[in-house]
């Protein structure tokens, strides 16, 4: 494995760890944004700061190019009371890093630590932008950095993200070009009938047997309206109807989401749930109405910086180590909106078992510090490969 001599690990293990301890969430990461810029000050870096409120911008050059690119880390975490027992864990009741955006906040800061204290042989011609995001969890911060002003304040041709995976193991990467997260649309359908007294159903429209066959009915969305090589998700996720055991509400309403990833096929599920909707109101007298709400785009790779990811990862951990069997995933990433605006391309590292053996978003959780180097060593080698000098060779 090509890493690189990191002799400041014990530093940036103690910097994940503080970060985990004070959880915040989406644009409140005010102690987050505070740590970011005092340690990209203490290198002597230039910072912007204000972009969504607490984003930061860290910024290195090096030669005369214009070439610039942008390596993005988010710094949010979720509305979870973790139920780890280490010294690390959460100080703050009901926030946690429960998705490794600690662990990506450090490497990227590990990275720049690093580029900055090997300035001198770094072997660069250009500007790279270290890009730390608010709010990736839920309230699109990166559609809202991009909103502020990012791409206009740092021109840069390409950006680069990457997110930690439990099940791949320590010391291999997933890449591959396309789509590797889908996007996420969130459905809300409010089902109208007539309340009555559970014994006497005759007396009005049963608003949850209407519900019940309507759930039952989208699952089959998927299966009978797509092509069976197209990829698609529909899960309910909520039903909420009724206070007493004796009568009929009025009233249900049904919640869930959607994922896909491109636009032909979102349009053909939506037309899908609509029909459906107006066949369940006709078949049992209710009245159904459904409404969309488009969240995140679907994430697409740039082929040819995928392959730029895809030579750097190959020569730092090894062809065997390179794998594309968990791309692509439903699971959403708000760094789409940056893909929409700049070519690009988003990798997972391999984060082995996780702790416990269990997955993002689960309150026992923990960031694999055994992978902060390999974070280190890929950003290193990308602006280094990407930002090569004129008249030499890719690192």
């Amino acid at each position: 494995m090509n890493a690189l001599n990191i002799p400041f690990l014990s530093w940036l293990t103690a910097l994940r760890r503080d970060i985990h301890a004070h959880p915040e969430l989406a644009f409140d990461e005010m102690r987050t944004a505070d740590l970011v810029a005092r340690e990209l000050a203490s290198l002597g870096l230039e910072i912007d700061r204000g972009l969504a409120s607490t984003g930061i911008v860290g910024i290195l050059r090096k030669g005369d190019s214009l070439r610039a690119i942008g390596l993005r880390a988010d710094m949010d975490a979720l509305p979870l009371q973790e139920k780890n027992e280490f010294a690390h864990r959460s100080t703050k009741p009901g926030r946690m890093h429960a998705c490794g955006h600690d662990g990506h906040t450090a490497m990227l800061l590990g990275a720049a630590r690093y580029m900055a204290e090997h300035h001198d042989e770094l072997d660069v011609d250009g500007t790279i932008y270290f890009i730390f995001q608010p709010a990736e969890e839920s309230e699109g911060g990166a559609a809202v950095m991009i909103s502020d002003g990012l791409f206009e304040k740092f021109p840069m041709q390409a950006v680069f993200g990457l997110h930690n995976w439990p099940g791949i193991p320590v010391g291999q990467m997933a890449v591959m070009p396309g789509p590797v997260m889908a996007g996420t649309c969130a459905f809300e359908i409010s089902v109208r009938g007539q309340g009555c007294h559970a014994a006497m159903p005759h007396q009005g429209v049963d608003t949850l047997v209407a519900t019940s066959q309507l759930v039952l009915a989208l699952q089959t969305i998927v299966a009978r309206n797509l092509h069976p090589c197209q990829s698609a998700v529909v899960s309910v996720t909520q039903i909420h109807a009724g206070e007493a055991w004796n009568v009929i509400p009025d009233d249900a309403v049904v919640r869930g989401t959607i994922r896909t990833f491109d636009d032909e096929t979102q349009d053909l599920v939506e037309r899908a749930v609509e029909r459906l909707c107006a066949g369940t109101a006709a078949t049992f007298g209710a009245q159904i109405a459904v409404r969309f709400d488009h969240r995140y785009p679907p994430t697409v790779n740039d082929p040819a910086q995928t392959e730029v990811c895809r030579q750097v990862a190959s020569r730092l951990f090894g062809s065997d180590n390179l794998r594309t069997g968990e791309l692509p995933s439903m699971g959403a990433e708000d760094f789409a909106y940056m893909l929409r605006e700049k070519p690009g391309c988003y990798v997972w590292l391999g984060n082995g078992p996780g702790s416990g053996g269990c997955t993002l978003h689960n309150p026992h959780y923990d960031f694999n510090d055994q992978v902060l180097p390999l974070g280190v060593a890929y950003w290193v080698r990308l602006a280094e490969t990407v930002l090569a000098g004129a008249g030499r060779p890719p690192h």
